[in-house]
C-alpha cells in the first residue's frame, strides 16, 4: 500500500486529505458575500448540518428555506438532495466518534428526545434503503454466492458483527461461508487460498478501514471476484470492488447505525435461499429434527408442586412427565394425606396449655371433692351407729 494510505490508519486521517467535491465547488464558485458566509458556516460546522433538511438547516442558520435552496443552486447543484449528499461525504472524511457525540450534544435535546431521534434516524435509513434498493443487484449477488465454491466475508472492527451474521446465515443453506477473525495475518492467509471460483464480500463504510480495502486489493491480485457492502457510491469499497450494494449508516449515535445494513444482509440471505428453493429446503430439513426436539431449547427444571403457586410455576409443572393414574381409593387417601398440614409450634403450644389447664382443674376438683366426700361418709356412719343403738 502507498504511504498515504498507511498513514491514514483506521481511526482518523492524520495527514492532509484531498479536498472534497463540495470544497472544490466552494473554492471555484462566485458567490455573494452573504452566501459565501452561509456556506462557510455550514462547512465549518458540518457535523451539525450534514443530517439536516433544507428547512431544518434554514432554522439553524436563521434564514428561510428558499435562501438555502438558492445558495445551493448557486454552487451548481440542481437539488438540495445533491448538496446534502456531498455535505455528508465531506463530513465522512472528518468523522470521528467524538465529533458525532459532540454534534448530538449541541442539539439541546433531552435524553428521551435523543432516544427518539436515534430511532427516527434508523427508520429513515430503512426507508431510504427500501426506496433505493436495487433488487436485481441483490439477486445478482445471490447467484454469485451459488456459483462460488467458498465465500469469505470480510468485516473489521464493528463491521465484523455484520460479516459474522452474513456468514452464519449462509452456512445452514449449504454454503462454505466464513468470516475470519483475529489478526491481519490470519485474514491474509485466508485470502491467499482463494481462487477464481471463490468470492470475497467486503463490508466497510465511510472512509473504509485499511485492512478491509487491502483485502479487496489482495483478492484482485489473485483474480478472486469481489462484492462490496458500503454506504456510498464513492467509498473505497465501492470504487475497488467489482460490484457493490449501498446501505446508510447515518446516525446521531457515535457508533453509527447498522439497522439498514442488517436489513440488506437479510435480503441477501433470503435471495440466496429462494434462488434454489428445493436445495435450501433439503439443507434445512437436515436440522429439522434438532429444532423440534427438546434438547436444543432451554427447559425449566422440574420442581414439586406448591398450593397457590404462580401461573409460571404451574406451567413448568405441567411440562413434567405424567404419572400413571391411581385407583380411586388410593387417590382419596393420597389427597387427604396431601391436605394434612404439619402442625405449627404455636398450635402445639396452645394444645399443651389447654391440657395443662384441664389437668389443673381436675386436680383442684379432686382436692375439693375428696374431703367433702369423706366428711359426708363420716356423717352417714354416725347415723348408722345411732340407728343400731336404738
Amino acid at each position: 500500500m502507498s504511504a498515504r494510505k498507511k498513514s491514514d490508519g483506521q481511526d482518523g486521517n492524520h495527514g492532509k486529505a484531498a479536498p472534497t467535491s463540495l470544497e472544490v465547488r466552494f473554492a471555484q464558485s462566485q458567490l455573494s458575500r452573504s452566501r459565501r458566509q452561509l456556506i462557510r458556516a455550514i462547512l465549518d460546522n458540518h457535523e451539525e448540518a450534514f443530517f439536516l433538511s433544507s428547512r431544518e438547516m434554514a432554522r439553524r442558520y436563521n434564514v428561510d428555506a428558499a435562501t438555502i435552496v438558492r445558495t445551493v443552486q448557486a454552487l451548481g447543484y440542481e437539488r438540495f438532495a445533491d448538496f446534502a449528499a456531498d455535505l455528508r461525504k465531506h463530513f465522512v472524511t472528518q468523522i470521528t466518534p467524538y465529533t458525532v457525540l459532540k454534534a448530538a450534544t449541541r442539539e439541546k435535546r433531552s435524553v428521551p428526545d435523543q432516544v427518539r431521534h436515534c430511532v427516527d434516524r434508523d427508520t429513515e435509513n430503512l426507508s431510504v434503503l427500501r426506496s433505493s434498493l436495487d433488487a436485481d443487484r441483490v439477486v445478482e449477488l445471490a447467484k454469485l454466492i451459488h456459483r462460488s465454491r467458498r465465500i469469505l466475508v470480510v468485516g473489521v472492527d464493528l463491521a465484523a458483527s455484520l460479516a459474522w451474521f452474513l456468514a452464519y446465515g449462509l452456512t445452514p443453506l449449504g454454503f462454505d461461508a466464513d468470516a475470519p477473525v483475529g489478526s491481519a495475518g490470519n485474514l491474509q492467509h485466508k485470502i491467499d487460498v482463494l481462487t477464481r471460483k471463490d468470492l470475497l464480500i467486503a463490508i466497510s463504510f465511510g472512509r473504509c478501514l485499511r485492512e478491509t480495502v487491502e483485502s479487496v486489493l489482495r483478492a484482485h491480485e489473485r483474480g478472486v471476484p469481489t462484492f462490496g457492502i458500503t454506504d456510498g457510491n464513492v467509498t473505497p469499497i465501492a470504487m475497488h470492488c467489482d460490484a457493490y450494494l449501498v446501505a446508510s449508516t447515518s446516525s446521531p449515535s457515535f457508533t453509527g447505525s447498522y439497522v439498514a445494513p442488517m436489513a440488506l444482509m437479510n435480503s441477501v440471505i433470503a435471495a440466496s435461499a429462494h434462488i434454489q428453493l428445493k436445495r435450501s429446503l433439503d439443507m434445512l430439513g437436515r436440522t429439522e429434527a434438532e429444532y423440534r426436539s427438546g434438547e436444543r431449547w432451554y427447559q425449566e427444571p422440574l420442581r414439586p408442586a406448591k398450593s397457590g403457586g404462580s401461573g409460571a410455576h404451574s406451567a413448568a409443572v405441567g411440562h413434567s412427565k405424567r404419572r400413571k393414574p391411581l385407583s380411586p381409593h388410593h387417590s382419596e387417601h393420597s389427597q387427604s394425606g396431601l391436605r394434612r398440614k404439619p402442625k405449627s409450634r404455636a398450635a402445639t403450644r396452645e394444645r399443651m396449655i389447654s391440657i395443662g389447664i384441664m389437668a389443673l382443674v381436675l386436680v383442684i376438683s379432686i382436692c375439693f371433692l375428696v374431703p367433702k366426700a369423706a366428711a359426708q361418709s363420716d356423717k352417714y356412719s354416725k347415723i348408722a351407729r345411732l340407728r343400731c343403738d336404738f
